[in-house]
C-alpha cells in the first residue's frame, strides 16, 4: 500500500524511516536535518564511523529517539554529483532492499530529489513512485509505504501520480 500523508518525517509512527543524505552524510533537506536532530547524537556518531558511502548506497541505523525502530539512510548525491532521477531511483531501491532484508513491515519517506536546484516535483514523484510500485509488485516487505509530504502542493502531485500509476490496483491508498 502506498499512502501520501502531510506531516513531519521525524514524527512518523512506523518501523523505519527513510532519510536522504549526501555521500558524506550531510542532510539533503530540512526534513533530513530535522530527523537527525530528533534521533539524537548516537545516530550521528554511528554514521560518522562508517566513512563515505557512494551515491545509490543505503545503510541502516537504529532510530535513536524517534518513534521508528530504524532509519534507512540513502545516498542520493555527492558534493560533486547532483541528485538525478537515476540516483534517486537507485538509492530508493537499495534502501527498500535493506528494509526487506530485515523484514521491516512499514516505512515512511520524504519526497526525494525535490531540494533546491534538484528535480521538478513531478519528475521526483514519478521516479519515486515507479520504484515503490515495482517494489510492491515483488511482494517483499515493507508493504506499508508512506510518503510524508510537507504541504498540500506535494500531496496533490504525489496523489495524482499514485492514482495514475495505480490503474486497477486495489492495494494503493493515495
Amino acid at each position: 500500500m502506498i499512502r501520501v500523508e502531510i506531516g513531519a518525517l521525524h514524527e512518523s509512527d512506523v518501523e523505519s524511516v527513510l532519510r536522504p543524505i549526501r555521500s558524506d552524510f550531510a542532510p539533503i533537506t530540512a526534513a533530513s536535518r530535522d530527523l537527525m536532530v530528533a534521533a539524537g547524537e548516537p545516530m550521528q556518531e554511528r554514521l560518522e564511523q562508517m566513512g563515505m558511502i557512494p551515491v545509490g548506497g543505503a545503510v541502516m541505523t537504529p532510530a535513536g529517539d524517534l518513534g521508528a525502530d530504524f532509519v534507512v539512510h540513502i545516498v542520493v548525491s555527492a558534493p560533486d554529483e547532483p541528485e538525478t532521477t537515476a540516483s534517486v531511483q537507485k538509492a530508493l531501491g537499495n534502501g527498500l532492499r535493506r528494509a526487506a532484508d530485515l523484514g521491516i513491515e512499514s516505512m515512511t519517506m520524504p519526497p526525494l530529489g525535490m531540494g533546491i536546484g534538484a528535480l521538478e516535483a513531478e519528475d521526483s514523484a514519478r521516479a519515486m513512485l515507479e520504484i515503490l510500485f515495482n517494489h510492491l509488485d515483488e511482494r517483499a516487505p515493507p508493504l506499508d509505504l508512506r510518503v510524508a509530504v510537507g504541504h498540500q502542493y506535494e500531496a496533490d502531485i504525489f496523489g495524482q501520480i499514485v492514482r495514475e500509476l495505480a490503474g486497477h490496483r486495489t492495494e494503493v491508498d493515495g
